[in-house]
């Protein structure tokens, strides 16, 4: 059920999960449902993996670059998720999308989601995804192929600690069956946009 106290406009979604919870699909799934959403690309100092292209599933630049935009206050958040492991988002990406007329679809990590919160109140939407373990977790991430063992382990220990900010969101949608996260997300997302 969607929370009350959100209403009209343009509209802002936020998706925030720990690695591995499948916050990225959903929202893919989302983009493809026909709505008016438009993915708001986020910045990143990491190396591409895999198949992964600037300018599409995010903007690369380099620890530097990423500093300097700091300093130029052109990021609506960010965060220094590792050493040097920045990740943020633009505000000329949100304002373009906006200007559009088109609702913003955010995959963010847990403080950034809820800067945005913050930022865009009840014209923006917090949705946590919760895996159904840490143990799920694992295996997802080392199904993936793409993070060395080393990562992985970083990524669970962050896990844990992002999950304690699922009470902050407005929603938490569980994933332990995904067919059954895509129609809740579905219809929630539907909801918001309409109201």
């Amino acid at each position: 059920m969607l929370p009350e106290h959100l209403s009209s406009m343009a509209k802002l979604i936020i998706f925030s999960a720990p690695s591995g919870a499948g916050k990225s699909t959903l929202v893919k799934y989302l983009l493809s449902q026909g709505l008016n959403l438009r993915f708001s690309i986020s910045a990143t100092s990491r190396q591409p993996r895999g198949e992964e292209k600037n300018g599409v599933e995010y903007f690369f630049l380099s620890p530097e670059e990423f500093r300097q935009r700091i300093a130029n206050n052109e990021f609506l958040e960010y965060e220094e998720v590792y050493t040097d492991k920045f990740y943020g988002t633009l505000k000329r990406e949100v304002d373009r999308i906006l200007a559009d007329g088109n609702n913003v679809v955010f995959d963010v990590d847990c403080i950034g989601g809820l800067n945005i919160k913050k930022i865009y109140g009840n014209q923006a939407l917090s949705i946590f995804v919760m895996p159904p373990s840490v143990e799920v977790l694992r295996q997802r991430l080392e199904k993936r192929g793409t993070d060395s063992y080393e990562v992985i382990e970083n990524r669970l220990a962050k896990a844990e600690y992002e999950m304690s900010f699922a009470p902050q969101f407005d929603v938490v949608i569980y994933n332990d069956d995904f067919d059954r996260a895509k129609e809740e997300v579905l219809k929630l997302v539907t909801q918001f946009i309409q109201s």
